[in-house]
């Protein structure tokens, strides 16, 4: 009997070894590899995020009544709940309007198909009232996602024509000196001017709007700041009207998005000291500070990069959005940081493992007290090149418990419960049935 005990002894422990030896081995910075852990452990208190983009009916579509609403929202909330999400981010401000009854801006398009234009059936029906209280119900917390400047993308038009398609109180359509047309190839895009400080203003207004009225238990800005195209001239008049002695165009747009995060977070601050509240402010940038060999400095002042930055070869949001979202952290501005790594473990300029462990370590560095968490591409399973293990999505999970990365949010919710592909599917079902032992509605 003993000599049976001890070889299941030793064939558990063979099997445990052989185990651990074929798990996936990741690249970390300085050539450095990790084994992934052989399984998933689920902490506690652990954040688990959605995103629901409103813009484009990505995940969410246009509806003429309240009950039309109501009904996708019942939907999407019980599909979120029952597979064991924590947090339901949704995008209320997809281009300077509102999913809500607003003083400041108009209904959307996106959530009517008319701008300005209230629910048919019932106009005095509040949908992020009703969002809020349905989620809070269910047991899950909501972060309202704003997108601060955005007014437009890729329009065909002048400036001054496409403000006429807008509802008349629109901040854009009242004020079109605060409006940036921005060239993207053959179109533009339109956004606030962030250097000037009535849109400063204007956007505190909103979410002070926001949290004054409705009960949300977060304040959650995307990655878009400045755009992704080269700016060029647009905005040179502010600049040269804003601009402190000696102060570089890069300097001061940063110093723009950086009194933008500034402000709001005061906004939040005073709301939770005068009414006793817990609301959060956290932002999701791109995932790439700065790369630790740049392509230049603009000036002395600038951080140490080939000290600061990541192993990474990219693109820069210190650079290309004028987002110095480290310094966001390092001043406490912020209460949560969920940086977008979009990218495989074998991508060649950005790989996954040497990000995650750099977020982790410089959130640690500059303040442990701002929450980490990971935003993961589900679109990118079956469709990115560099995507090609059939574990990506659910080994980045992995990885992130062995750094003790206490949440993820994912993006986005249609890529998850409305896979386009097998690969989608698989990833997505593994993460909810398997990892958090929840039900996965999609079959």
């Amino acid at each position: 009997m003993r000599k049976i005990c001890f070889l299941l002894t030793l064939l558990f422990l063979c099997s445990a070894v052989l185990s651990a030896q074929t798990t996936r081995k990741v690249s970390l910075s300085s050539g450095r590899a990790a084994a992934l852990p052989a399984t998933y452990r689920p902490q506690s208190g652990e954040f688990r995020g959605i995103w629901v983009a409103t813009v484009q009916s990505i995940d969410f579509g246009k509806n003429k009544t309240a009950a039309g609403f109501r009904n996708e929202f019942s939907v999407l909330l019980k599909n979120i709940r029952d597979a064991g999400f924590t947090a339901l981010i949704f995008q209320v401000r997809p281009m300077n309007d509102a999913f809500y009854l607003s003083a400041l801006n108009p209904i959307s398009r996106w959530m009517t198909g008319t701008e300005g234009k209230r629910f048919s059936d019932e106009p005095g029906f509040d949908p992020l009232a009703y969002m809020i209280r349905e989620t809070h119900r269910a047991g899950l917390e909501f972060h309202a996602w704003l997108n601060p400047y955005r007014v437009a993308n890729k329009v065909q038009m002048r400036k001054q024509d496409y403000l006429k398609t807008l509802a008349s109180n629109n901040f854009a359509t009242r004020n079109p000196s605060c409006v940036l047309a921005v060239p993207n190839g053959k179109t533009f895009d339109l956004i606030l001017d962030p250097g000037l400080p009535a849109v400063r203003k204007y956007l505190c207004v909103t979410v002070q709007e926001i949290i004054n009225q409705y009960d949300v238990d977060a304040i959650h800005f995307d990655d878009y700041f400045y755009p992704y195209t080269p700016m060029g001239n647009a905005d040179a008049t502010t600049y040269k009207r804003f601009a402190q002695q000696g102060e570089s165009l890069e300097d001061w747009r940063r110093r723009n998005v950086n009194t933008l995060i500034r402000e709001v977070h005061e906004v939040i601050k005073q709301q939770n000291l005068r009414y006793d509240r817990k609301i959060r402010f956290g932002i999701s940038p791109f995932g790439i500070w700065a790369n630790n060999r740049p392509v230049k400095r603009t000036n002395r002042h600038d951080p140490d990069f080939r000290k600061e930055g990541s192993a990474t070869a990219g693109g820069q949001s210190y650079f290309r959005q004028y987002a110095d979202c480290i310094k966001w952290v390092r001043e406490g501005w912020i209460d949560y940081i969920v940086p977008q790594l979009y990218w495989s473990f074998d991508h060649k300029d950005a790989p996954y493992g040497v990000l995650a462990e750099w977020w982790v370590q410089t959130v640690r560095r500059n303040n442990p007290r701002v929450a980490l968490y990971i935003g993961h591409g589900v679109y990118q399973c079956g469709t990115a090149a560099d995507w090609k293990a059939p574990d990506e999505l659910t080994d980045q999970v992995l990885f992130n418990q062995s750094l003790g990365i206490r949440g993820s949010v994912f993006f986005s919710y249609t890529r998850i419960f409305r896979p386009d592909n097998a690969a989608q599917k698989r990833a997505s079902r593994k993460l909810i049935r398997d990892f958090w032992k929840k039900h996965y509605p999609v079959q």
